[in-house]
């Protein structure tokens, strides 16, 4: 059984920071790609940022310059800084993973179950 636990979200101040992490845990052969997203209330939920491989980053136009995203390999866990955030930013954050339960096996898509972040003044 794969289990993503999110953890870092809160209430914070326009200009503030935040970082959010995703833990991984359970039968993993590897995994391919590690990826934020947000759904803020009456919104469809929308990718924030991802990485694959450990490596190759990518992200949604309105966060680029202030939200990092990064990896711990070791610890299959990603983490998301955020900086410089705004009331619009307020939303739930979601972690999802594609990884693969044995090596060379089909990969899965895993969600976990959100974390609130709130900028408000």
């Amino acid at each position: 059984q794969v289990q993503l636990m999110e953890s870092g979200g809160g209430l914070v101040q326009p200009g503030g920071s935040l970082r959010l992490s995703c833990a991984a845990s359970g039968s993993i052969g590897g995994i391919n790609t590690m990826g934020w997203y947000r759904q803020a209330p009456g919104k469809e939920r929308e990718l924030v940022a991802t990485i694959i491989n450990g490596e190759r980053t990518n992200y949604a136009d309105s966060v680029k310059g202030r939200f990092t995203i990064s990896r711990d390999n070791a610890k299959n866990t990603v983490y998301l800084q955020m900086n410089s955030l705004k009331p619009e930013d307020t939303a739930v954050y979601y972690c999802r993973a594609l990884l693969f339960l044995r090596i060379g096996g089909p990969q899965y898509q895993y969600w976990g179950q959100g974390t609130q972040v709130t900028v408000s003044s």
